[in-house]
């Protein structure tokens, strides 16, 4: 069966069983791009600012309670995970996302038409845009939206980023007994202890972890209230600050009216400045992944200071061979949040005048990001961090014919001589301590104590 549906360019017929109406369905006819759909996290934000738009309007008299109460059961009812069907917009629309404000509108007022013993489509008796959509626009519902789905993916980041930090914190304590050699360009430089490295990992995960807990705090803003263009048009004065309330309320958060409503509409900049956030984060996990795929690589003639755990077969020809494949895929990953970051920022700067109409696809990157690196960093973080083990006897070899250890004896014998010494314990092979003893540079009691592995390998802060 099928039902007739009428807006300002016309009809179109519908799926009876569809609760989406005439607007979604041309937006499905204009936009079939990508097949993918709004996250459940933005759907969620969505309607609950439905819900609590509908419970504001009838708290400030400009909405039938009866109606009002009618959207708010259907907003409940849209919040159901089976529901999501019904909301197919691609992530590609139309500019300022008003199709899928519509959409949502849509499948709410005709649920809400349905509770009432109506059929879908009676916008006369409850209209997706006179009612469902009453004191707001997809001018700043659609940010405001996006703010609260970037927020509560922000609540499954961070702990993510936490627990990655702590496993490396506790790693680095784990291997902080196993002097090695430092590299520097790649090369052989002065010895450190392997535990630094992982605690070194820690701290700048850590310090990620503070960039994006703070832009998230900025995204509690929320431009609401604002309508068209900022001006509040067709809102009553004190829809804002009602639904904000009702909205943290809703979602636990202590969100808070944007300081400017015309700023709030035209800028995108907070939204931007998190993606940064995750672009920086994702630039840190890139250069730690590929140190630790380094630190393993081998098992013969490579470096092999380190054992990555075998999570798979690696090759489907080579018997036995296993890749480091948690962090092959988390690089993978962190180079689309990258890419992902740079189509924030051209969409963030192709605003104009009062609105940035570029806000679907910002947010879809962004939330896109967020949701790939909260799925995917436990998993690294338990399936291969956690189960990294060190070669000590490998790493105490190579400090032991590193040639840059000369550089303990330049304060004696001068730079220049100490290059001497480092090229020809290079050239013969053997360790630089035992050639400066055998030239008689010192005793080997004084050998003991300036080469000594734990204390040469002591940080500043151990």
């Amino acid at each position: 069966m099928a039902r007739i549906e009428r807006d300002s360019l016309g009809t179109l017929e519908l799926p009876d069983d569809a609760y989406y109406g005439i607007q979604t369905a041309r937006a499905l006819k204009n936009f079939p791009v990508s097949g993918m759909r709004a996250s459940p996290e933005l759907i969620r934000a969505y309607v609950l600012i439905k819900q609590a738009a509908a419970e504001a309007n009838v708290e400030l008299g400009v909405l039938d309670p009866a109606l009002g109460e009618a959207i708010v059961r259907a907003a409940v009812r849209a919040l159901d995970p089976d529901m999501a069907i019904h909301f197919p917009v691609d992530v590609y629309q139309a500019g300022a996302g008003t199709s899928f404000n519509m959409n949502i509108n849509e499948v709410i007022a005709n649920m809400a038409l349905e509770a009432l013993g109506r059929k879908k489509g009676d916008y006369g008796s409850l209209s997706p845009n006179d009612h469902v959509n009453l004191g707001q626009s997809s001018n700043d519902t659609f940010p405001t939206a996006s703010h609260i789905a970037v927020v509560s993916l922000a609540d499954r980041l961070l702990p993510a980023i936490e627990g990655l930090a702590d496993a490396m914190e506790l790693k680095g304590k784990e291997l902080m007994a196993i002097p090695k050699s430092g590299r520097t360009h790649l090369m052989d430089a002065m010895p450190l202890r392997l535990g630094h490295e992982f605690k070194a990992y820690a701290k700048a995960l850590n310090r990620a972890r503070i960039r994006v807990m703070e832009r998230a705090d900025d995204l509690l803003e929320l431009p609401i209230g604002g309508t068209a263009s900022g001006t509040g048009v067709n809102a009553h004065p004190r829809f804002m600050e009602t639904v904000i309330g009702k909205l943290s309320d809703a979602c636990g958060r202590e969100f808070r009216p944007a300081q400017d409503s015309f700023e709030a509409l035209q800028s995108r900049a907070m939204l931007a400045a998190f993606s940064s956030s995750l672009k920086e984060l994702a630039l840190e996990l890139i250069r730690i992944a590929n140190d630790l795929r380094l630190l393993g690589s081998g098992p013969t003639t490579g470096l092999a200071e380190i054992n990555l755990p075998a999570v798979q077969p690696g090759s489907s020809i080579m018997p036995g061979k296993v890749n480091p494949v948690m962090a092959e895929c988390l690089d993978m990953i962190c180079f689309q949040v990258v890419g992902n970051d740079t189509t924030v920022g051209l969409a963030v700067q192709a605003g104009q005048l009062e609105l940035n109409v570029m806000t679907p696809v910002i947010t879809h990157n962004v939330l896109q990001s967020a949701s790939m690196l909260s799925n995917f960093l436990p998993a690294f973080t338990g399936l291969c961090v956690e189960g990294i083990e060190a070669d000590a006897e490998r790493c105490r070899s190579y400090l032991k014919l590193n040639p840059s250890l000369a550089t303990l004896l330049s304060p004696r014998i001068g730079y220049l001589e100490a290059a001497k010494l480092a090229e020809e314990a290079l050239e013969r092979g053997v360790p630089v301590s035992d050639l400066a003893v055998r030239k008689g540079l010192i005793t080997p009691d004084e050998a003991g104590r300036i080469f000594d592995a734990g204390k040469i390998s002591r940080g500043l802060h151990d």
